[in-house]
């Protein structure tokens, strides 16, 4: 029955997808706000369908969302983690590895709505390609979401956080909001395979501008993480 429900989910978010990506490409000419709306819309659909699989999602903590300026910071366990942001920041620009922008439409989107896209392999020159990038995006007033571990962690992995976030949270002088979730349970790390159950994304209280390096990394892994494992038990 999972696999039928899988199956079954993978196909109509497919046709979503497809139906909203090619119906609205005419904004793709239009201002980035419109980009920022397509995307929220298109999230909602994404997250309703789910309930043909036997998941629901639950928003805590959304007197954490920011509405200006921001460094979003969510827990990475499945693709749903993108698509979740995309539901409720207002003004979302993802950190985007290159692969990712030469997909069609997803990439056009992402590029229209702001992403700053990557080569995770440019060390030093990508962090720099980060701060200048950044700065620009939070002129306007952009949520940048980063995935602090870089990239898609299963369920009781050794955490990993990458010093990428660090430098733009000492650069741009702006608070971050952690974000934990354990969508991993219901939304397999790899691929599409969907478990009955509760994703919950909690958004915590925000860690102000002007900390340590080693005293941010540390109270970052230690909140995301805590939480994450307490919403695991659910």
């Amino acid at each position: 029955m999972t696999a039928i429900r899988s199956t079954v989910y993978l196909i109509l978010f497919s046709i979503w997808t497809t139906v909203v990506a090619v119906g609205f490409t005419p904004i793709l000419f239009g201002p980035r706000r419109w980009s920022h709306r397509m995307f929220n819309f298109w999230g909602k659909g994404v997250i309703a369908l789910l309930a043909l699989a036997g998941v629901r999602v639950e928003v805590r903590g959304r007197e954490h969302i920011p509405t200006g300026a921001a460094l979003v910071a969510p827990k990475h366990q499945c693709m749903l983690d993108v698509f979740a942001q995309f539901t409720w920041l207002p003004a979302n620009a993802f950190v985007m590895k290159k692969e990712l922008a030469w997909i069609p439409w997803f990439g056009w989107y992402g590029k229209k709505a702001g992403a700053i896209v990557i080569d995770r392999a440019g060390a030093a020159k990508t962090m720099r390609q980060l701060i200048r990038e950044g700065v620009d995006r939070f002129s306007w007033g952009a949520q940048l979401v980063i995935f602090p571990e870089g990239t898609r962690q299963p369920i009781g992995a050794v955490p990993d956080y990458k010093p990428g976030i660090a430098a733009l949270y000492k650069e741009l002088n702006v608070p971050v909001y952690p974000v934990a979730t354990n969508a991993g349970e219901h939304w397999s790390a790899k691929g599409l395979r969907l478990t009955p159950g509760l994703i919950v994304y909690e958004y915590l209280e925000p860690i102000p501008p002007g900390l340590k390096r080693a005293e941010f990394m540390r109270l970052l892994e230690e909140r995301i993480e805590a939480k994450s494992r307490e919403l695991e038990g659910l």
